[in-house]
């Protein structure tokens, strides 16, 4: 595997006192690698991208970036050293402009705006296309390329996905994949949780199923893809869950 970029180990975290949804679950991202965790609803899966990025406190575990300890940083701070989240839920900002909500990305270095524009823009031509329009009369799926796009402006390392086809069309959940691709190979390593398990492992080069906040199988996308226990289990489970 490449040089190890993010590490969770034995992480134990959740929302409310005494109840961990994170039962010492972890997972291993090598640099440029583009990783996926499927999982049946409630198992975990957006708590432990949470957990990773500082915007839940782990109880117990230890989340490490390139080799150093991160463990409940502050996301502002993950953010400064090259990681960039994309959250499922208000991943924009309706009342803003596109262009707006792209210069909200580079606000630790707002001198790069115009450069990382150009290539956010690039990746994603409905962003130049609609840059005055305001981001919440935008379709959901054009949204999750703006908040991709956001995420990206700051030149991260490694870009954490979490749901990024939720809600979408399959028309729109194919442009996301195939932009998520894109973006690991330009070199950005990428986590994704994804609902839409199938076509995670299509595209991940390692894939992690979690089930009641641990590991339950990990292997590489095409391992997990073909597992008879996983598909019995939870691809056949996800799959009609869709």
């Amino acid at each position: 595997m490449a040089d190890q970029l993010m590490v969770a180990d034995d992480l134990v975290a959740g929302y409310l006192p005494g109840v961990d949804v994170l039962r010492g679950c972890g997972l291993v991202l090598g640099s440029g690698e583009l990783v996926g965790v499927i999982g049946p609803n409630g198992a975990g899966k957006s708590t432990l991208v949470k957990a990773m990025f500082g915007l839940l406190r782990v109880r117990r575990g230890a989340v490490l970036l390139a080799g150093e300890d991160v463990t409940n940083r502050p996301a502002h701070e993950l953010v400064s050293r090259g990681v960039g989240y994309v959250p499922q839920l208000q991943n924009v900002f309706p009342t803003l402009t596109v262009e707006e909500n792209l210069r909200m990305g580079t606000y630790l270095r707002p001198r790069a705006f115009a450069a990382r524009s150009a290539v956010v823009e690039e990746l994603f031509p409905v962003l130049a296309e609609r840059r005055r329009q305001k981001a919440g009369s935008m379709s959901g799926g054009e949204r999750q390329m703006l908040a991709m796009g956001r995420a990206l402006m700051m030149e991260p390392r490694l870009l954490l996905l979490d749901e990024p086809s939720a809600g979408l069309s399959p028309t729109h959940q194919d442009q996301v994949f195939e932009r998520v691709k894109q973006i690991n190979a330009a070199g950005v390593a990428i986590l994704m949780v994804e609902q839409n398990a199938r076509r995670c492992l299509q595209i991940c080069d390692r894939g992690y199923v979690l089930d009641q906040g641990t590991n339950a199988y990990t292997g590489t996308g095409g391992q997990l893809l073909h597992d008879e226990k996983v598909i019995e289990l939870y691809l056949g489970t996800l799959a009609r869950a869709r």
